[in-house]
């Protein structure tokens, strides 16, 4: 989580709401690290977990990322939810929650659906204090 933790802190010195997203391979090796680009992209769908979806299926040669896991410091969307299943991650860690975006134990509950496919595991709360706080001061300076 350290490693998605400094690519939102990146993220944030962009100008980009700072969320970053690490997927680690099978053998614990990280394959790729994101964060947000949805400003510098023109591109909604450049959130941080896209992004490393992406680039690690590119890296793998292959659209399922079995036996994966992404560690993502904000509760994954819907979007990115969809994804994460359809990647056929095996499990997501992230850190702060996202009551009003959220899309996992939050809003549709992408996971929870009986046509979502594939339900990786999730374990919430991961370096939960330090991503709220930089959710909370990107925002406030904002404002």
């Amino acid at each position: 989580m350290d490693r998605a933790l400094r690519q939102a802190r990146l993220a944030a010195e962009r100008g980009e709401v700072p969320i970053g997203a690490v997927i680690v391979g099978p053998d614990g090796a990280v394959l790729t690290e994101a964060g947000n680009r949805t400003e510098a992209d023109h591109d909604p769908t450049a959130h941080a977990e896209m992004l490393a979806i992406r680039a690690a299926a590119s890296r793998l040669g292959t659209s399922r990322l079995v036996g994966c896991d992404i560690h993502v410091t904000l509760e994954p969307c819907p979007m990115c939810a969809q994804a994460i299943s359809f990647a056929r991650l095996r499990r997501v860690y992230y850190g702060a929650s996202d009551p009003k975006g959220g899309g996992i134990e939050h809003g549709p509950r992408i996971f929870s659906q009986p046509t979502c496919h594939h339900r990786p595991e999730v374990y919430p709360g991961i370096g939960e204090r330090e991503a709220g706080e930089l959710l909370r001061t990107f925002f406030r300076k904002r404002r």
